[in-house]
């Protein structure tokens, strides 16, 4: 495959990746609703390390399967990423659920997307230069649109427990894409790292809900029904197995700045969802969790993420051309 045809794969990987990880946003929310209700006492602390533990345990569980003939080949650095993401990545986990418990679906989804801002402010002081006018509109594009697509009333929006949380959850997922960007871990087996990112994720899980324990009785009744085991088969296989391989095996080989822009396409596939998940969650859990409605914010703000990615996508040919050269590289002829 060319180098562009590559590009174009990975950038279509990412967006699969994104719209995987977006059902987590209706899934987690319901989960947490019916474990409230069903766990007196117990904290949205515990509900979200559990979900942890075990969402990431089964993953970790069903990724080692494939890997146990070439396990005997793992490396010191395929540790060392995969430990550097499961900590990043338990830690933003973690917040986002339990920012969850506090603020709407769509509100979490628009302050999860600050990575978008977040990347290029750190590439740009790692490289010791500025972004391009083409990155910093794509990111302005971003922010814009997201916005609109989450209805956020920005003279109300406040920074209670559940935009904090979340908020900082984005700081530590920031960190879990450039960690998977170094290119010391270029060579890396992906099934390798992510058996041990799986299972540094569900390690941190158990221990937090050790900590954050009420009732020794929850530890059983959390999932002692089957529309909990629901949520979660649909955590590990779409949002875990699903979003997580693909972007662990993708990312790489786009820049990190392109990758978290393409990111920020999650609150479109999550205002999509919120158009009939809910519904159907809730009454799977037996409680009340009603529909979004379609609008025009969803078109308008989708519209806008949209032309972002764009716009970063066609960067490198809009400089060739502002350069004087073809979008292959070859001069354009004078035609003064």
């Amino acid at each position: 495959m060319s180098p562009t045809g590559q590009h174009f794969k990975a950038v279509a990987m990412l967006v699969l990746c994104t719209a995987f990880w977006s059902v987590s946003f209706p899934a987690m929310r319901a989960l947490s609703l019916a474990q409230q209700a069903e766990l007196s006492g117990a904290s949205t602390w515990f509900i979200s390390l559990y979900c942890t533990f075990v969402r990431f345990g089964l993953s970790a569980l069903l990724i080692l399967l494939p890997s146990l003939a070439t396990l005997r080949r793992l490396t010191r650095l395929e540790i060392e990423q995969g430990l550097g993401m499961g900590l990043f990545g338990a830690a933003g986990i973690v917040l986002q659920m339990d920012g969850l418990a506090h603020v709407d679906a769509s509100v979490s989804a628009f302050l999860t997307q600050s990575y978008c801002l977040l990347i290029p402010i750190w590439v740009a002081w790692r490289e010791r230069r500025w972004p391009s006018v083409i990155v910093v509109v794509s990111c302005g594009l971003v922010i814009l649109g997201v916005g609109v697509l989450s209805k956020v009333n920005w003279r109300e929006l406040r920074l209670g427990r559940g935009e904090l949380e979340t908020l900082l959850a984005s700081v530590f997922f920031t960190g879990q894409i450039l960690w998977l960007q170094r290119p010391i871990y270029a060579r890396n087996n992906v099934n390798h790292f992510s058996l041990v990112m799986f299972g540094v994720m569900a390690a941190a899980g158990a221990i937090g809900a050790l900590f954050s324990t009420h009732a020794a009785s929850h530890w059983a009744a959390a999932y002692s029904t089957g529309a909990s085991w629901t949520f979660i088969a649909i955590l590990v296989l779409f949002s875990t197995l699903g979003g997580y391989m693909l972007m662990n095996h993708w990312q790489p080989k786009l820049p990190a700045t392109q990758a978290g822009l393409i990111y920020c396409a999650e609150p479109l596939f999550v205002s999509f969802m919120v158009l009939f998940l809910p519904a159907w969650f809730g009454r799977l859990a037996g409680v009340e969790y009603a529909n979004e409605t379609l609008d025009r914010a969803v078109i308008v703000g989708g519209g806008l993420i949209t032309v972002a990615n764009v716009l970063i996508q066609v960067e490198p040919w809009l400089l060739a051309r502002l350069k004087g050269r073809g979008p292959l590289g070859v001069p354009t002829p004078d035609r003064s």
